[in-house]
């Protein structure tokens, strides 16, 4: 029984139990999102291939991505986004249920990402592929082709925060910024995984691991999630953007502070990637 709700309208996460249930429905499309950091030297396009949830399709945050800057894994513009989501068959009116290979990592991002460009329905799958392997439920190899279709994307712009709006923020106190980073990087005593860019972070930021939000691949449940919030400081009275090391985990979260009522104003695309190398003040400690 998971500490939080799942299978419920309000919900961001569907349970193993349901989509074991619903597999193969015509309206549904199972989403496999695995995505490892660099120095992992792990691939999720590979381990899907290898290994996936039937009938999912892979959503690789690299390829469909704003490949006009050297930033990792930036949102496309819209119509990017629409063909390439079109092509792995994720169309208007369908159900989409996202996991990972990690249980809740890279899956967040995916599906903050299809929100953010207007789908309606879109689900996060508890314990993501761990716990459907530690269940025996099925898997199948091999790539899944999908009939095309057509997403008409509607981007909110106001869930994407880039660096300035991020300064001014920052500045003018109109927003609080909170780092899913480890606490070393965030203070600048642990090298950052990207070389050459330092570690540290943007002046009155907030520090929330990711990590503290997430136990064997499952997020905490609300209460963990109300205390661990409170311990940063942060104020949950007032906007929040949040962010990590390249706009992965900022997701994560995301999706903790709307499970305990508080949505974001926005994600920091660009995060600590962007921040560290643009030349902005740098806070330490």
């Amino acid at each position: 029984m998971s500490a939080f709700p799942v299978d419920t309208p309000d919900s961001p996460f569907v349970s193993t139990e349901w989509l074991a249930a619903n597999l193969g429905a015509p309206d549904l499309v199972v989403v496999d999102a695995s995505w490892h950091m660099p120095a992992t030297g792990r691939s999720g396009a590979k381990e899907y291939l290898e290994r996936h949830i039937p009938g999912a399709v892979h959503f690789d945050i690299d390829t469909i991505a704003d490949h006009s800057t050297d930033l990792p894994h930036m949102l496309p513009d819209a119509h990017s986004f629409a063909v390439a989501v079109g092509a792995l068959g994720i169309g208007d009116g369908l159900r989409v249920v996202v996991y990972d290979s990690t249980g809740l990592f890279s899956a967040p991002r995916v599906w903050w990402t299809f929100r953010a460009f207007g789908a309606k329905d879109v689900k996060l799958l508890d314990g993501g592929l761990p716990k459907w392997l530690a269940e025996d439920r099925p898997v199948e190899d091999g790539p899944v082709t999908r009939r095309p279709a057509v997403f008409s994307p509607r981007l909110d712009h106001s869930r994407v925060a880039d660096i300035e709006q991020v300064d001014r923020a920052l500045k003018s106190g109109s927003a609080q910024v909170l780092d899913a980073r480890q606490e070393g990087r965030f203070k600048g005593e642990m090298a950052e995984p990207r070389e050459g860019l330092p570690s540290g972070h943007m002046p009155g930021a907030f520090n929330l691991p990711h990590g503290r939000l997430v136990k064997d691949g499952r997020l905490v449940s609300p209460d963990e999630i109300r205390k661990v919030v409170a311990d940063t400081g942060l104020d949950l009275s007032r906007p929040v953007i949040t962010s990590c090391g390249s706009g992965v985990s900022a997701a994560i979260l995301w999706v903790g502070l709307e499970l305990i009522g508080k949505t974001p104003q926005a994600l920091y695309d660009g995060s600590w990637t962007e921040w560290g190398a643009s030349g902005k003040d740098i806070a330490v400690g």
